[in-house]
């Protein structure tokens, strides 16, 4: 059994026990978080797809971590006009693990 979530922005397909890193839930290390914007649910055969979303399904999320990803730089120039302009950035996360995933 699986589900697509939606969650942050993104779209994410979840099994139970999955463990990933989405956008940073304003949730502490530990907590349960339910999502109940499930797009679609498939159990076997049965595949239910939601119009946009499926009525009565939800995932309960498990907190394990919040943290930061790797830096990235972000670097503008224009060249000959000396315009140089270094940024770093990390971007937040929360790393969770699927527990359920009711439909």
């Amino acid at each position: 059994m699986y589900a697509i979530i939606e969650t942050g922005g993104k779209q994410y397909r979840v099994q139970e026990g999955d463990k990933l890193n989405i956008e940073k839930l304003p949730a502490e290390a530990g907590e349960k978080v339910e999502i109940d914007r499930v797009l679609a649910v498939v159990n076997g055969e049965e595949v239910k797809i939601g119009a946009p979303l499926v009525e009565g399904a939800r995932v309960i999320l498990q907190v394990l971590r919040n943290g930061k990803d790797k830096k990235i730089i972000v670097f503008k120039y224009k060249a000959k006009k000396n315009y140089r302009r270094k940024q770093g950035h990390r971007q937040p996360f929360s790393q969770v693990i699927v527990e359920k995933i009711e439909a």
